[in-house]
């Protein structure tokens, strides 16, 4: 355990400090100062001897939360590099996106604020960036095992590096022109920085994974091709379909998906050019949806010079306080303030859309109503009607699943109720075929994407008759994580 009296004389939870939001709307950077180690060696050090650690349940990869706090605490940072990357191939990225749902399970939460493990986990692993914890882990042996992962977000990744540690040939395909799937184009540089992303997949690359970019499954190679040439194949494409509001004048221009122009964002950041720029300089920017990806959304535009920023959310205000019918050790959805919040812009819950506006085939704004809850459920209320002035109108609104066709019509796999292909608990939705991730469970957090991958691949290792692969979760399994 950590500091045996740390919850009691260090009673106040001290989270990582953001940069000034002046300074920080300036450019696309990280927007959280560099830590000071003596305040996350005190922050683990709070980590108490709860007898049974719940927040192991609140974390989908089974991360051993109490040890690596103790490692901090002590100082043995090396040791916890590896504590915490035999359980979490990426600790770089959940650390800086994932929401944290081990926090929400920590016993000391229950009547304090809770352990700051998403920041002690991103200090342990910017300690390995900085140091020698990353370096290449290739297999002592090969097989004679060829493996084909298809996309390369945290699922394919994750999938692609236990596989090729277990001395398989992995070859993980991408249809865009470079890696990392959402991580590169939908995550904003000022939530991720990139060269953080390239340092993995260079490891990755030294460990013997193979890489071919620019290539679309179904297309440039058919899946029942792709299928013949490998001895097996994981499904790793994600939930990338937005969800759609069929309401009159979606046709007008200015109406945009959110990731159609968070993609568009993130290459002209990277310094790409981008014909047709969706641009958020000088308009009044308005987001339907209320979740991380319009809090992405938010972000960008003030960094692109926004007019003004307005969240409009069907819904109500979540609380700021654990809800009753969402008790501890459950992830409880809370009213957030998030870094992007903090920038300003205007945040409207109980708005619902009701048409968009607009003069010579561009949008104005939009006609919103009141929400009002029916049996038949949420309704614009009449006569609450007013129009919001906008240019520049982005739908956050989650997603509605995979991109199913080619693979079910090439292999056969199936699609589920929810747009996702189906699978059963061992991953498996055809002979040699495994789906991990968005692609089978359908949109949710960074954690469950990488344990999802761990747990396909160690699927295909007892597909192949091969020697077990940790494997951290099965497709059944919810924890306690509600996501």
């Amino acid at each position: 355990m950590a500091d045996p009296r740390g919850f009691l004389t260090t009673r106040e939870r001290q989270t990582q400090a953001r940069r000034p939001v002046p300074v920080r709307l300036l450019d696309f950077k990280d927007v959280y100062e560099k830590p000071d180690p003596r305040v996350v060696r005190t922050q683990a050090g709070r980590c108490m001897d709860c007898g049974v650690p719940f927040c192991h349940a609140g974390c989908p990869l089974g991360n051993l939360i109490p040890e690596f706090n103790d490692l901090v605490w002590q100082g043995r940072m090396d040791e916890a590099v590896q504590r915490l990357e035999a359980t979490n191939n990426f600790p770089e990225l959940t650390g800086r996106l994932c929401p944290a749902p081990c926090e929400s399970s920590c016993v000391l939460g229950i009547n304090q604020p809770a352990v700051t493990i998403k920041q002690v986990e991103v200090s342990i692993a910017d300690a390995a960036l900085a140091g020698e914890g990353i370096e290449p882990r290739p297999p002592l042996r090969h097989t004679e095992h060829t493996i084909a992962v298809v996309g390369s977000g945290p699922a394919g990744l994750a999938a692609a590096q236990q596989l090729t540690r277990a001395g398989h040939t992995v070859v993980v395909f991408e249809r865009d022109d470079k890696l990392g799937g959402l991580l590169r184009y939908g995550i904003p540089d000022y939530k991720l920085e990139k060269d953080i992303l390239e340092v993995r997949l260079r490891q990755m690359e030294a460990e013997g994974t193979r890489f071919r970019t620019g290539v679309t499954i179904g297309e440039d190679i058919t899946w029942d091709e792709l299928r013949r040439r490998y001895d097996a194949v994981v499904v790793a494409s994600g939930a990338p379909v937005g969800r759609e509001l069929a309401i009159p004048g979606r046709e007008l221009g200015g109406v945009h998906q959110a990731m159609e122009y968070l993609v568009q964002a993130n290459r002209a950041v990277a310094g790409e050019d981008v014909p047709g720029l969706i641009d958020a300089k000088g308009k009044h920017v308005v987001i339907l949806g209320g979740g991380d990806t319009g809090a992405d959304c938010i972000g960008t535009a003030h960094r692109q010079g926004a007019a003004s920023v307005t969240t409009l959310a069907i819904g109500k205000q979540p609380p700021s306080e654990r809800p009753a019918h969402q008790p501890w050790p459950l992830h409880p959805a809370l009213f957030e303030v998030a870094s992007a919040h903090e920038e300003g812009g205007e945040r409207t819950y109980l708005a619902s859309t009701v048409e968009f506006v607009g003069e010579g085939g561009a949008v104005t704004g939009l006609r919103v109503a009141e929400t009002e809850y029916t049996p038949q459920g949420r309704l614009p209320k009449a006569g609450t009607e007013r129009v919001i002035q906008a240019d520049l109108v982005l739908l956050a609104l989650g997603f509605t699943g995979a991109e199913t066709s080619g693979a079910s019509e090439q292999l056969g796999l199936a699609a589920d109720a929810r747009g996702t292909f189906a699978r059963a608990e061992d991953y498996a939705a055809a002979p040699g075929v495994f789906v991990a991730g968005d692609a089978g469970r359908g949109a949710s957090l960074i954690v469950w994407a990488i344990a999802e991958g761990r747990s396909a691949a160690a699927a295909v290792q007892r597909y192949l008759g091969g020697a077990e692969l940790p494997d951290p979760v099965r497709a059944s399994d919810r924890g306690f994580t509600l996501a």
